[in-house]
């Protein structure tokens, strides 16, 4: 009986000790985690600093990747206050940076399209038997939509194959406008404008305050500054009401204007440079 009572006794402290342990370890976890996340933190409000690696800052100021600045530099396709610029350089926010016509030429490929999506197409990784957008833009190539319009919908989709510039139109912080036209099945109430327009909880999460605006009896335009996954289909769901149309017809300052379901046209230098400033 006293050999029963010891044997549990180690088997409790074992038990115990291998409790410790694992507390311990998710505890030096989380700490890591934590770190890490300070680090990132700290590395992105440090991001305009200098000096600064070149490849950095060709990235930062929209040009090219940091790879294929790389690239460039290896070629001798870049100056820095009229010297060739070296693999790993850093700068000051006050040299000079010059591409030469071979690095201007190789960057023309890059391509900002408007497309006007019908419903029925999906912005990107088609199913067996669906329609993208790469099935009607058949002179470009790798065109990446920034944002997503889901298939029910229609209207403005903007696409590139500029990866850093999708990339920082997709940043949540630069809070972009999306403008869209929305139609309901029923009227709606001055309740409903005050909700929409000052917040709608969907689940958990609370949507940022918006511009709504009457257009007919159930129709409205609606401004937001985010784009959660079907958010517009959600916050009227959230009040009782169903989305019967749903139309983006400006990005920005980009409209649709008169461009027809299924077509696209190529921004102009002007318009792109306008899109640029809200990411700079």
């Amino acid at each position: 009986m006293k050999i029963d009572n010891k044997s549990n006794k180690k088997r409790k402290e074992s038990k115990q000790k291998t409790t410790k342990r694992l507390f311990k370890k998710i505890k030096e976890t989380k700490s890591k985690k934590e770190q890490k996340e300070k680090k990132v933190f700290k590395k992105d409000n440090l991001k305009q600093e200098y000096p600064m690696r070149l490849s950095r800052h060709l990235f930062l100021k929209g040009i090219c990747s940091r790879r294929k600045a790389d690239i460039f530099i290896q070629n001798g396709w870049v100056k820095v206050n009229g010297k060739k610029a070296k693999l790993g350089q850093k700068i000051q926010k006050t040299d000079k940076v010059e591409l030469s016509e071979e690095a201007k030429k190789e960057n023309k490929d890059i391509v900002y399209v408007v497309f006007n999506k019908p419903v029925g197409v999906v912005s990107h990784n088609p199913q067996e038997g669906e329609k993208e957008p790469a099935d009607f833009i058949k002179e470009y190539k790798k065109l990446s939509p920034v944002g997503r319009l889901d298939k029910k919908s229609t209207g403005l989709l903007l696409l590139s194959n500029d990866g850093v510039f999708v990339d920082k139109m997709l940043n949540p912080k630069y809070n972009h406008q999306k403008e869209y036209i929305v139609e309901v099945d029923k009227y709606m109430t001055g309740e409903f404008f005050k909700k929409m327009e000052s917040g709608v909880k969907i689940e958990r999460y609370k949507t940022k305050p918006a511009k709504i605006k009457k257009v007919k009896t159930r129709t409205f335009s609606l401004i937001l500054t985010e784009g959660k996954k079907h958010q517009i289909r959600r916050m009227c769901a959230a009040l009782g009401y169903t989305v019967l149309g749903l139309k983006r017809v400006r990005f920005m300052n980009i409209k649709l204007g008169n461009l027809k379901v299924g077509e696209y046209k190529v921004l102009s230098q002007k318009e792109i440079d306008e899109l640029k400033k809200s990411i700079k």
